[in-house]
């Protein structure tokens, strides 16, 4: 017996390493596996660069670079291939390695213009992709090609060879795929569960960063990861006693209870109009380019305007539609996908028109595209605007970029307008200064300078002031219908634009003013209404406070009666502070202290979204 469980033991073994030198000297595995490992090395380099397009060596790896888990992943995801014979196998090789390769460039140009990667999440945004050809095609860069050339190369090599002759290897697909699996686990275990690997490092476990994780993990890992988390977080969320608790606590800790001021009910009655600015960026304000003043009509109003210059954008993963909901609700977007799309349906007791349908206004949200594009409608719906408008109820007889231009559907909207009962509430968006900032010869009124032309900073410059420019003939139809003088007009950016999606490409422009280069993530805060004497505030800000802000002025002091809005009212405050999504603190050094408890609003609105907390 024991003889034969010898014999066993050896034909087991010569198997094994017959399978190993099969896999060893099978040659398009081989080539497949090192070009896959070197573009995941070469992926995980660009993320380094905030916009993917070069490579900062210190920013590579988080901690010693786990080659093993590497490999694991490689192999596991190649192990399939071997389930096929002959030319078969190699063509099945090339296909893992297009798909591979399909996935890293869909990254990377996400990563480009939203600093995250594709997810699950991302399969119920399918609607967005409608007219989105132009700004896809604007985050390709050169480094690009290094992705795809090998495919080519390997697909003319495996037409030519004639000499494929490998059979469909059953165990050699258990070895490549069973094995790593081990070895993951055990990692897991060593690096996670008992802290035994080198510092900083860990394999599943989420960091804050994402980039940090797809390091861990390559691409491949972080995307079986992420999925993995996609099917445990879609789960409803339910906060425990201690998580209630906890949140309790930070809206009492956030109050800042101070008496009212000069500004508190000092704009009673009037109506509202909010107005969503397509990526307007801060610092175009004020600004000038050879001559022009890139915004007329903006500056124009900042003389019967508050003006907040230090106020920051916190939109993440759902980028115009996080702004909207940002704005809206004072509360900060969930983590993963876009809240828009993951908790349509979330209910949000103090919101712009919920607090002013209480108060008797008419409550009124439009956009100049599809209602179902970002799921707008249903969001703003459910937020509790009571009438809405998409595309559909307007003429759409001009589109540039993404929907109806901004000339054609302010002059419509004013008309809407018009038609409302006041006192009102009316929330809308622009569209037409979209990256990738490209508008008709005829419709460019900006003289550029020769660095300028053709370039995404002067194409960004040339839609901004064409939006502001039909900005102003909106005023001046409000104005004339007798509207305006008894409107608060409350104007922000969405998110940044050309730093945003072209920083990279900014930097490299030649000949450039100081002030044109960065943006810091601030959008400008405008509330006008021709009452106002003008006056511009540097507290440090970000979206999140625009409602308590704003419905200060109409009597309504959010910091004392709401214990569900994340933001702060800015007309009266004595702190200085915001906290991005990126997890940055904007503050001075006297606030230092309170930087953690702040930057908890970021995972503590996340939960709170998924629990419908806010309802």
């Amino acid at each position: 017996m024991l003889a034969y469980n010898t014999n066993k033991e050896k034909r087991f073994l010569g198997t094994f390493r017959d399978t190993i030198k099969d896999i060893v000297h099978n040659k398009y595995f081989i080539i497949t596996f090192i070009l896959i490992f070197f573009k995941s090395i070469l992926f995980m380099a660009l993320i380094s660069d905030d916009k993917a397009n070069g490579i900062n060596p210190m920013r590579v790896f988080y901690s010693y670079p786990p080659f093993l888990v590497y490999f694991s992943f490689i192999l596991i995801f190649l192990s399939f291939g071997f389930l096929f014979s002959k030319k078969g196998q190699a063509v099945s090789f090339l296909i893992l390695n297009v798909i591979f390769t399909i996935f890293v460039i869909g990254d990377l140009w996400y990563f480009r213009s939203n600093s995250s990667f594709i997810s699950l999440y991302m399969l119920k945004m399918t609607s967005n992709l409608d007219n989105l050809g132009s700004s896809i095609i604007s985050m390709v860069r050169l480094v690009d090609l290094a992705f795809i050339i090998d495919i080519v190369i390997l697909l003319i090599m495996i037409i030519r060879d004639k000499q494929i002759k490998v059979k469909r290897n059953l165990v050699a697909f258990l070895i490549a795929f069973i094995l790593p699996i081990l070895y993951l686990t055990y990692a897991h275990i060593k690096i996670d569960t008992y802290n035994k690997g080198f510092e900083n490092q860990m394999i599943f476990r989420k960091s804050w960063s994402p980039n940090q994780t797809i390091s861990n993990l390559t691409p491949i890992g972080y995307h079986i990861f992420d999925s993995y988390n996609y099917y445990k977080e879609s789960k409803p969320y339910e906060l425990s006693s201690e998580e209630k608790k906890q949140t309790e606590d930070w809206f009492s800790k956030k109050k800042e209870n101070l008496p009212d001021n000069k500004y508190f009910n000092s704009m009673q009655g009037k109506n509202v109009l909010i107005i969503q600015w397509e990526s307007l960026e801060n610092f175009v304000i004020g600004q000038k380019v050879n001559g022009q003043e890139i915004t007329p009509n903006l500056n124009r109003i900042l003389k019967n305007s508050y003006y907040f210059d230090n106020f920051h954008e916190q939109t993440w993963n759902g980028t115009s539609s996080d702004g909207e909901i940002i704005t809206n609700t004072s509360t900060l977007p969930v983590r993963e996908g876009a809240t828009a799309f993951r908790y349509p349906g979330n209910q949000y007791q103090y919101s712009f028109p919920n607090i002013f349908k209480n108060m008797g206004y008419s409550t009124f949200a439009s956009h100049p595209d599809k209602g179902s594009y970002w799921n707008w409608m249903p969001v703003l719906k459910s937020v509790g605007y009571q009438k809405t408008a998409d595309s559909t109820n307007y003429n759409i007889d001009e589109v540039i970029n993404l929907g109806i231009s901004d000339r054609s559907y302010l002059s419509q909207y004013a008309d809407k307008l018009k038609e409302l009962k006041a006192p009102f509430l009316s929330y809308t968006v622009t569209l037409t200064s979209h990256s990738p900032f490209e508008l008709p010869e005829a419709d460019k009124t900006l003289k550029l300078p020769s660095n300028l032309e053709n370039t995404k900073l002067g194409g960004y410059f040339q839609c901004i002031n064409y939006t502001d420019k039909y900005i102003g003939d909106f005023f001046d139809k409000l104005d004339k219908e007798g509207i305006l003088k008894n409107t608060v007009v409350v104007i922000y950016g969405d998110h940044e634009g050309v730093h945003k999606f072209y920083g990279d490409e900014v930097q490299k422009t030649s000949g450039l003013e100081p002030w044109m280069k960065e943006n810091n993530r601030e959008v400008p805060l405008i509330i006008y209404n021709d009452s106002i004497s003008g006056e511009v505030k540097h507290v440090q800000g970000g979206q999140v406070d625009t409602l308590p802000t704003v419905a200060y002025l109409f009597g309504v002091n959010l910091d004392k009666d709401s214990n569900k809005t994340v933001g702060r009212n800015l007309l009266n405050t004595n702190k200085d502070f915001t906290v991005l999504e990126t997890r940055e603190f904007v503050g001075t050094e006297s606030y230092k202290g309170e930087k953690e408890d702040m930057l908890k609003a970021i995972d503590l609105s996340d939960k709170l979204i998924r629990a419908n907390y806010y309802k």
